[in-house]
């Protein structure tokens, strides 16, 4: 099929924009009706000339900053993958009370070393319940507290700015049930009808529910919800009043595709796409990770990519290894689908050699993980707004001597304090009596010993506890990738049981890791001797250290080497012009390594500490310390 005549769409722009938007078009076109070919085959050309008519109205619509930002972007592809990209993330009202308020705090962010900002759910929501934000009721408006779109534009305006790029949550497989398009289907629209999975009889969803699994058992059971208004049972995989979309229906593509490119035209750099997974269902299956989902998300990244290719995709796909790599791109879709992906992997391995003490897991989890597309980018984390879910494999497990029951339920028992000589301070959060799953909610600083030392008064625990907390830190930036802090982990804030005089929040204990940022507090990272001058500062150091690694650019591969020494973790990145070898010592006693598990020269240096101090010898390593020994440029 020949390429759409996008000149009469453009006619009025100025002729190198408009030469601009033809070349990416021809770049893109045959990506665009693969990706519709996959999911659509049967109406792939007509989407395609929707689409592109779509994408080019967008296009008039962006104002020339953001058409030069396109540009600088196209000089550097890779500009989210460089040493230099640092992450936050916090929710809007929590951090600055309202999106101007957030805007009066960029220097904080800018002082810690951020460049890029992902501020939680705060598209207009459903009232009452609305699990965190997700539940989005109008996705053209902000939560009223907050304030309006111009204030969301003026807010990307002055994060770009400072060099900090602003991410925002897209909920692509539901809406509120209150949402507009819903509120049409259940007065019986059948255009809107179609937006939706919506059945007269139980026939279909017992079929379905055969296979399917359930997201929130203790509060949400089931697939499907009985929708009085419109005498139909609608499919809630999340909450009855979450309705899941239709994404058979390319009425429903076109929306999210002009949704896209409007927001990448306030100013959003990078769109975090939730609940990924379950977009498209097909019976007999769990309808999670159908090759489908990612043909529409290549189809959508490529309307971005023609109309504001400034704009990045992350995936939000907490998914097993074998199922996560095809969100980065595999086979044909490989570099074509989502910029970024969460390494949730990493994140439960660094709590469980924490607790375990030991690496020999973690080894043998992460060396499964395949080769991503070298354009693409692992976001790495030690805590998000969620809660830990103990993602251990059976056969990992088993690999190393493990029985994978029991570590779970070990680590479980950990980081809820319930273990003998446990520091930890987490929460149970929707225990499973039937399997024994039990998930864990709580901040960094309080699930790693903090809260505990600090409450005793014990100064040589506490040492220990802030020790153990950098090192984790530590972990995430040396692995690659994007690294992403949680609020307030960077002044080690420790659980916030306010939520339990909250009617909202007292039975979701996930609130206990979102506190409001104290901005008293905050004000401590001044003061020496203070938790949070000490983790402030080595945080800020150790960001610092990073940005300058060539290293640690996320396009490099990270090697995991064998446990020589199962109390020490060893990541080896090699990069053309730099070799850098990370040593992690997870425990609280002093470690030794052969040298020859660090494959640099002698005069190699811990750009930590800018010391030489490699020798013939074995390497000794502290408690809790953290090398990263670096050789060449």
């Amino acid at each position: 099929m020949s390429i759409p005549d996008v000149a009469p769409l453009l006619e009025g722009e100025p002729v190198h924009d408009q030469v601009v938007f033809e070349t990416r078009l021809q770049r893109y076109w045959p990506d665009l009706l693969s990706a519709l070919g996959g999911a659509y085959p049967d109406s792939a050309p007509e989407m395609g000339r929707r689409l592109v008519m779509i994408a080019a109205e967008n296009f008039r619509q962006r104002p020339a900053d953001l058409r030069l930002l396109d540009l600088r972007r196209h000089a550097d592809p890779q500009w989210f993958s460089r040493p230099q990209m640092m992450g936050y993330a916090t929710y809007a009202d929590l951090f600055g009370g309202t999106l101007a308020g957030v805007g009066e705090k960029v220097d904080y962010l800018a002082e810690l070393g951020v460049t890029y900002l992902h501020l939680l759910p705060l598209l207009k929501p459903r009232p009452g319940p609305n699990d965190g934000g997700y539940a989005v009721m109008d996705y053209r408006a902000v939560r009223d507290d907050l304030g309006t779109i111009d204030d969301l534009r003026e807010l990307a305006t002055v994060l770009r700015g400072k060099g900090i790029s602003l991410t925002l949550d897209l909920v692509l497989n539901h809406v509120a049930a209150e949402h507009e398009w819903a509120a049409a289907a259940r007065s019986g629209d059948p255009y809107f009808r179609g937006f939706f999975h919506m059945f007269a009889d139980r026939t279909l969803p017992d079929a379905y529910e055969a296979t399917l699994p359930e997201v929130f058992p203790d509060f949400a059971p089931g697939n499907f919800t009985y929708d009085e208004d419109s005498h139909s049972w609608v499919w809630t995989t999340f909450n009855t009043w979450q309705w899941d979309l239709n994404w058979h229906n390319p009425d429903v593509v076109y929306e999210f595709a002009d949704l896209i490119c409007w927001l990448a035209n306030l100013g959003v750099e990078c769109l975090r796409l939730d609940a990924i997974a379950f977009l498209f269902k097909r019976m007999g299956t769990n309808c999670q990770n159908q090759p489908e989902v990612h043909a529409i998300t290549q189809a959508l990244r490529t309307v971005a990519r023609i109309a504001a290719p400034a704009l990045i995709f992350k995936a939000e796909a907490i998914v097993g290894p074998a199922d996560l790599a095809p969100y980065l791109g595999v086979g044909k879709h490989a570099g074509k689908v989502s910029d970024m992906a969460y390494q949730n992997s990493l994140m439960v391995q660094i709590w469980s050699a924490l607790a375990a003490k030991d690496t020999r897991l973690f080894c043998a989890a992460l060396n499964r993980f395949p080769a991503k597309p070298p354009t693409t980018v692992w976001d790495t984390y030690l805590r998000c707004h969620d809660d830990i879910g103990w993602a251990i494999d059976d056969g990992d497990a088993a690999s190393v001597g493990l029985n994978g029951f029991e570590h779970r339920h070990f680590l479980a028992d950990f980081y809820a304090g319930l273990y003998p000589m446990s520091d930890a301070r987490g929460l149970v959060f929707q225990e499973n009596l039937e399997t024994g799953d039990r998930r864990i909610s709580g901040t960094a600083a309080s699930l790693l010993g903090i809260e505990a030392a600090l409450g005793r008064g014990d100064a040589a625990q506490l040492d220990r506890a802030v020790e153990r907390l950098l090192l984790a830190h530590h972990l995430v930036l040396g692995f690659g990738g994007l690294p992403l802090l949680w609020m307030g982990d960077e002044l080690a804030l420790r659980n916030d049981y306010h939520f339990l005089d909250e009617p909202e929040h007292v039975d979701d204990n996930r609130w206990v890791h979102r506190p409001r940022m104290s901005w008293e507090i905050a004000a401590l990272r001044h003061e020496p001797g203070t938790v949070e001058h000490r983790v402030w500062h080595g945080l800020r150091h150790a960001i610092s250290v990073r940005a300058s690694l060539p290293a640690l650019d996320a396009a490099v591969e990270t090697e995991i080497a064998d446990p020589v020494n199962p109390a020490v973790l060893v990541f080896v990145r090699r990069a053309p012009t730099q070799t850098m070898v990370g040593v992690y010592n997870v425990t609280d006693r002093e470690q030794s390594l052969p040298r020859w598990v660090v494959p640099v020269g002698n005069w190699a240096w811990d750009a930590l500490t800018e010391e030489t101090p490699l020798t013939d010898g074995p390497l000794a390593v502290a408690p809790y310390q953290t090398r990263w020994f670096v050789q060449g440029v």
